[in-house]
């Protein structure tokens, strides 16, 4: 339940709202987390007066304003392909209309695409507080602590590399379900290599990032060797992940050779 509404035409405005010890105080993009996770009584800020929804394309990197819709970002001729993948497989148009980057990145849970593939970009996001004091913090060090992250402060922006080959491949029990098993791999040009699984636990999980791609199937198989649950077994989710991992690695390989 929403006890109060703000929608502030200045960041210090909102920040100030979002650091009142009670009640407790979040920020509004889409809405969806809000409606889904949120079960107690709460007030909220509005972005929307903020001018965080803007997309901008500085040379390798494209910067996400928070408050950029997921269509928004699959329009984007600069999104890479494996994102745009991710970004409908995990949501649906009337979800993707309202939905944000920022939000999406909050409500992340390990069977989470969109997160998945930004966590293997290497994704950084800007968060500002009060004093309008920013921090710059990798996807990766930010989702395990994201709670704390956000406590009184904003998700200003996001940024990700356009410059490198990204592939995304799943399985689940039907095209429309979340994966059972997921991989997300990235290699630079200079051949380091992130490769993330997600299908399983709280949030996707990073399971490489090296020079190059040796060991990463049997890095990705190691990872899920306990990742079981009522979707799959351990066994099945750690050969399919290797599976999905060498499928991204071909793919990578093949898009390359073009």
């Amino acid at each position: 339940m929403i006890l109060e509404y703000y929608r502030p035409d200045k960041l210090e405005d909102s920040i100030k709202l979002l650091s009142r010890i009670s009640p407790e105080t979040i920020v509004l993009g889409g809405g969806l987390f809000i409606n889904e996770v949120i079960k107690e009584p709460i007030a909220v800020v509005d972005i929307q007066e903020l001018g965080l929804d803007g997309i901008k394309t500085k040379g390798k990197q494209l910067d996400l304003g928070a408050g950029v819709t997921l269509q928004a970002l699959l329009n984007n001729p600069d999104c890479p392909l494996a994102l745009k993948d991710a970004i409908r497989h995990q949501e649906n148009y009337n979800r993707r209309q309202v939905a944000t980057v920022a939000g999406t990145l909050v409500a992340a849970r390990g069977r989470s695409s969109i997160p998945g593939v930004m966590l293997a970009l290497d994704a950084e996001l800007e968060i500002v507080g009060g004093g309008n004091v920013s921090e710059k913090i990798k996807l990766g060090d930010f989702l395990p602590l994201r709670k704390e992250k956000i406590a009184g402060r904003i998700i200003t922006r996001i940024s990700l590399p356009i410059d490198i080959q990204v592939a995304y491949a799943y399985v689940a029990r039907s095209p429309a379900d979340l994966p059972i098993v997921a991989a997300a791999v990235a290699r630079w040009g200079s051949g380091r290599t992130r490769v993330v699984l997600l299908g399983y636990g709280d949030q996707p999980i990073m399971v490489l990032d090296g020079p190059d791609s040796d060991g990463a199937e049997g890095a990705a198989r190691d990872a899920y060797s306990d990742a079981g649950d009522q979707w799959a077994k351990a066994a099945y989710r750690a050969d399919i992940a290797g599976v999905l991992v060498k499928r991204c690695l071909d793919e990578i390989a093949g898009s390359k050779k073009d």
